[in-house]
């Protein structure tokens, strides 16, 4: 049973187009989690219009997008976890490609991205993972994270040690997939899966190399990581 898991805040504009590539590469008996930040848009009326049993959507109201992701994990029943963006294009062969990597024996899957301009609809960079220099290794992606949640594929068994998500982490994705490494195999899979929607409401500039953050902010986020990490270890070594 496969389990992707969806964030939604005011994604109206694109997730119609999301859920569409996504919906046909599943079986009857898989799920698609939407947890819903308190969109004020027609975000939710879109998703529920599916009428898809597939389909569980959960309105909440954190204000926080860590959160709406950790909630929406902790609601999946699938042995396999896919997250999803609201407003990214799914490519045709992406369900088949991680699958794929499972059955080899990886945990956790990591897949490349086209980044393309959702007004000119122009692809911005071919591969993301060229772009970010992407690598695996700790010490590596505390320094420069390449996990993106939208590229994310894990087993089931990874919940156990990313949950709960630490307070004061700078993102999800980093820090499931450091702990990944740590305790899983972990493949860096250079199919492009996913079609990386680049626009002005985007929630993550990770993908972009676009941060609203100051120098001091991104030693802050790195350090809170590297205590988590800490944490976590020695607790569940």
């Amino acid at each position: 049973m496969i389990s992707v898991c969806i964030a939604t805040y005011n994604g109206g504009n694109f997730i119609k187009e999301q859920l569409d590539s996504i919906l046909f590469q599943l079986e009857l008996g898989d799920e698609i989690i939407i947890s819903d930040d308190g969109s004020s848009d027609n975000t939710v009326e879109i998703v529920e219009s599916y009428q898809d049993s597939r389909i569980k959507i959960f309105r909440n109201s954190f204000k926080n997008l860590i959160s709406n992701f950790e909630f929406a994990l902790k609601q999946t029943k699938g042995d396999y976890i896919f997250f999803s963006d609201q407003d990214d294009i799914w490519e045709t062969n992406k369900v088949k490609v991680c699958m794929a990597d499972f059955e080899k024996g990886y945990d956790l899957v990591l897949s490349d991205c086209s980044i393309f301009d959702s007004e000119t609809k122009e692809i911005i960079h071919d591969s993301f993972f060229e772009f970010n220099n992407s690598k695996m290794g700790v010490v590596n992606n505390i320094v420069r994270n390449s996990y993106i949640g939208c590229c994310i594929a894990f087993k089931s068994k990874v919940k156990s040690r990313v949950l709960p998500f630490p307070k004061n982490i700078p993102m999800h994705d980093s820090w499931i997939g450091i702990i990944s490494e740590l305790y899983f195999k972990v493949n860096f899979n250079k199919s492009k899966l996913i079609k990386y929607r680049k626009h002005s409401k985007n929630a993550s500039h990770t993908v972009t190399g676009v941060s609203e953050y100051s120098l001091m902010k991104k030693i802050s986020f790195r350090l809170n990581l590297i205590r988590a990490l800490i944490e976590k270890y020695f607790i569940f070594r």
